[in-house]
């Protein structure tokens, strides 16, 4: 069924949004409603990555389980991994062109979940009933900033709270008007950036258009805590894949520089050092007190590309206990990023190199990475900034790994608060 004003009268009113026809825009156009699961498309937000290509296909069996339960036709439900082959679909804004051109003409609603996200499909028709498919609409639970973030580039900065963005773990849903505008809009101007930095907001800031576009519209039922009336809920970030990893398997490599060493080495040393099994400081310069290693790479002041290639080198070579995990951290990071050996032992062998010693490691490695075809898995429990750039509500309810930047705050404070295993354990 395709949902437009259209020049007929149309004959089926669902009772729940009863509306009289008035002759005079009968032969012009009518409201149409949305009518069933079928007229629905669940994208869920899945990764490449083998764990969460099974939780995907476990959620999207779960919801085509309950369609079939409530006998109200069923939805299509895509994962969003096998949209195409593109690595930037995950990022959703890339993928709507695709989603227009197949789904486009049957579904009223595209609504977007992610991987631990339950859905109740009764509820969920409840709320969509409320409004007019006719019409462009950005649903979601709304959260906003407390001040200004530089997660978010310090946008609506006099007034942080007037600009709303969804909790991506509650759902969030399009309407079909506003989809396929978007995919236009999209194939004509393509995407400006070629990375996020906060999705979320970026999809928020996207649609809003400089105020040519819709708001959020915040709906009470869309929650990530379980109450009344929900149409969805969350589970969890933190993947239950398996027993944990034994500190002995994790080699860690904290990256830092001279003009640092008595500033943000001893937060390191205070907080999260002692969990480490193997822990080595790499630095432009050799430090016993600390003790640091010189890995032969002048420090810069943008990337890291050749020091982190360098401890990529080092990590395979005899000089370290042999690991499965390598971990580097920026030393005014609690916790950056993980590798495993076999990807770091594909990397090296692939040839794939830095342009110069001071490219950005992070974006060199996801494009080697990338080239060799092993997936980069995403986890929102890694941040690149301070807890206060971040909505409290939403990382209330995560078990974070990681925050970056010391800059206006006690380290050493929200290392306590946010991070400290109360329990400590010999696994990671």
């Amino acid at each position: 069924m395709i949902h437009y004003w259209i020049p007929v009268c149309f004959s089926y009113v669902p009772p729940v949004s009863l509306h009289h026809c008035v002759s005079s825009l009968c032969s012009t156009f009518v409201f149409v409603f949305f009518s069933g699961l079928e007229e629905l498309v669940l994208v869920i937000q899945s990764q490449r990555n083998s764990y969460h290509v099974r939780r995907g296909i476990q959620r999207r069996g779960e919801i085509l389980q309950q369609a079939d339960e409530l006998g109200r036709g069923a939805p299509v439900v895509v994962l969003l991994h096998e949209l195409s082959e593109y690595e930037g679909d995950w990022s959703i804004l890339p993928a709507l062109p695709r989603l227009s051109a197949t789904y486009g003409q049957s579904a009223a609603w595209f609504f977007f979940v992610e991987e631990e996200t339950r859905v109740t499909l009764a509820a969920l028709l409840q709320v969509l009933h409320r409004y007019r498919v006719s019409e462009e609409w950005f649903l979601g639970k709304r959260l906003h900033d407390n001040e200004a973030s530089i997660i978010h580039h310090y946008a609506f900065s006099e007034d942080p709270s007037s600009f709303g963005y969804p909790d991506p773990a509650a759902g969030w849903a399009l309407s079909t008007p506003l989809l396929q505008r978007l995919a236009e809009r999209i194939q004509r101007e393509n995407l400006k950036s070629d990375f996020t930095i906060d999705l979320k907001h970026e999809i928020a800031l996207y649609i809003w258009e400089e105020g040519n576009g819709p708001k959020l519209t915040a709906v009470p039922e869309f929650c990530t805590e379980p109450r009344d009336n929900c149409a969805t809920t969350f589970t969890t970030y933190l993947p239950n894949c398996g027993d944990p990893v034994s500190k002995k398997d994790v080699f860690v490599a904290v990256k830092t520089c001279q003009k640092f060493h008595s500033e943000r080495v001893p937060v390191v040393k205070a907080t999260w050092e002692k969990d480490a099994g193997f822990l080595e400081y790499y630095s432009d310069v050799t430090d016993a007190s600390i003790p640091t290693i010189s890995l032969g790479v002048a420090n810069t002041e943008r990337g890291h590309c050749g020091k982190t290639f360098a401890i990529l080198r080092r990590f395979l070579s005899k000089a370290v206990p042999k690991a499965d995990w390598l971990l580097i951290v920026d030393d005014d990071t609690l916790i950056r990023m993980v590798l495993s050996r076999v990807a770091v032992s594909r990397l090296m062998s692939s040839g794939c190199r830095c342009y110069s010693d001071d490219a950005p490691d992070d974006m060199v490695l996801g494009r080697c990475f990338t080239s060799l075809g092993v997936p980069i898995t995403h986890s929102p429990l890694f941040h690149q900034a301070r807890p206060d750039d971040y909505n409290e509500t939403l990382i209330s309810l995560q078990q974070a790994i990681s925050f970056h930047k010391h800059w206006n705050i006690d380290p050493v404070a929200v290392y306590r608060h946010w991070l400290r295993d109360k329990d400590l354990r010999d696994e990671l």
